[in-house]
């Protein structure tokens, strides 16, 4: 009975032997390691093992970890898309939020990776599919009448909100999940309450957290935002329900 796990190992590194090794593969199984155990849980040996192959097969399609780790983010990103030829520029930023969120909430490991490794390469040597969000973004934006710069200003803004949204999200973690009183549900108990008045005063805010409501919130704000300083069009179609109705540059009341 012992043998029988050391049996299944066996066979599953012979079933990947079996098959060919590819850099997706490859990148494939270093995104399952670090969603299971986290960027420190990654080495090229465990990679190796994941693939089922030597690890010198592995340096032939990524030379060290470092590039394991771009190719990761270059993965997750590959599952964000954004639609250049959208009719109502304002729902896309929204759906492109939205998707971003999901992406992030369900790899929640790599979204350190999402703000981090891009920022180690000058933008022109970046993958194809890390620049494609932008070029289509910037596509979208001056195609609806924004100038380039401006839409640059919008993809900058979109997509700071975003990488802070979800590093806040993900760091709302409850100390004690069946406790009633907020205070000790978020471990808040633990900070003096003559240092920190304010935060101990918001444990019932803090504990009713609700990420996806956060969300459409901080988008409310940032596109009407965006919407009343930056000349540009006024939206195609009307918002759907939650949707904030941005003023455009011919809305302004008439004078008599």
């Amino acid at each position: 009975m012992k043998a029988e796990p050391s049996n299944n190992r066996r066979k599953a590194a012979a079933g990947h032997r079996d098959s060919p090794v590819t850099r997706a593969a490859v990148l494939n199984a270093a995104l399952g390691i670090v969603d299971r155990d986290g960027v420190d849980g990654l080495s090229m040996r465990r990679l190796a093992e994941a693939v089922g192959r030597d690890p010198m097969v592995i340096y032939r399609h990524v030379p060290n970890k470092a590039a394991v780790l771009d190719g990761v983010a270059e993965v997750v990103f590959a599952e964000l898309s954004v639609d250049a030829a959208a009719s109502d520029w304002v729902a896309e930023m929204r759906r492109v939020a939205r998707e971003f969120r999901r992406v992030a909430l369900a790899h929640p490991r790599v979204v350190p990776l999402l703000v981090t490794r891009p920022l180690a390469t000058p933008l022109g040597q970046r993958p194809a599919v890390v620049v494609r969000p932008l070029e289509d973004m910037l596509a979208l934006l001056t195609r609806v009448g924004y100038t380039e710069v401006d839409a640059l200003h919008i993809y900058r803004a979109l997509f700071g909100f975003l990488y802070g949204h979800v590093l806040n999200e993900l760091q709302e973690i409850v100390e004690r999940p069946e406790e009633t009183d907020d205070l000790l549900r978020l471990g808040l108990y633990r900070l003096s309450i003559g240092e920190f008045p304010l935060v101990r005063g918001l444990a019932s805010a803090l504990a009713t957290y609700d990420g996806a409501v956060e969300l459409e919130r901080g988008l409310d704000i940032l596109l009407a935002g965006l919407a009343a300083t930056l000349p540009g069009p006024v939206p195609a179609a009307a918002p759907a329900p939650g949707d904030a109705t941005l003023p455009g540059p011919d809305d302004a009341p008439a004078t008599r």
